[in-house]
């Protein structure tokens, strides 16, 4: 048996290996959480810990029952399946306390541009600008009605 003739890069590049070995696991006993792999490739205290969360959205629902005004102006526009929380932002306290906490004014120009941006990934039929070319730095409910978006004048909402 032929032993080789310089074995010390060998003995070397297995200290570092089993080094590297050693340092993974400790790592990754340190870093990933004691109930990853409970439920498959996921986190089991996960799903406790987002219970434990407090609410945020109060549901279209909600919304629908003190705002009947907008409903009916929304059921005639093509934004009826679009939850009110999907522009206005999560309402909960809102809707604890309607008096005391007043949601923001939006910036139209933001909110509408996530949905209607163009993009060509979006269906070809979706109503899409460039907001750069299309609103001049106008926000878009200067002349479009959010809750009924094909409106662009008020004398049109009255017909």
């Amino acid at each position: 048996m032929k032993r080789f003739k310089d074995t010390e890069h060998l003995i070397r590049l297995a200290a570092v290996m089993v080094i590297a070995v050693i340092a993974f696991v400790v790592l990754r006993t340190a870093l990933v959480p004691r109930s990853f792999g409970e439920y498959g490739h996921y986190r089991g205290a996960a799903i406790g810990e987002t219970a434990a969360r407090p609410v945020a959205f109060a549901g279209h629902q909600t919304c629908e029952a003190c705002h009947t005004d907008v409903v009916d102006v929304k059921k005639q526009g093509k934004h009826v399946v679009v939850a009110c929380e999907a522009c206005h932002g999560a309402q909960a306290k809102h809707a604890e306390d309607p008096g005391s906490v007043q949601p923001k004014k939006l910036d139209t120009a933001v909110v509408c541009a996530r949905c209607h941006e163009a993009n060509s990934a979006k269906p070809s039929g979706f109503p899409q600008v460039v907001t750069a070319d299309h609103a001049g730095g106008l926000a878009c409910d200067s002349c479009h009605k959010p809750h009924r978006p094909k409106i662009e004048t008020e004398t049109e909402v009255k017909k």
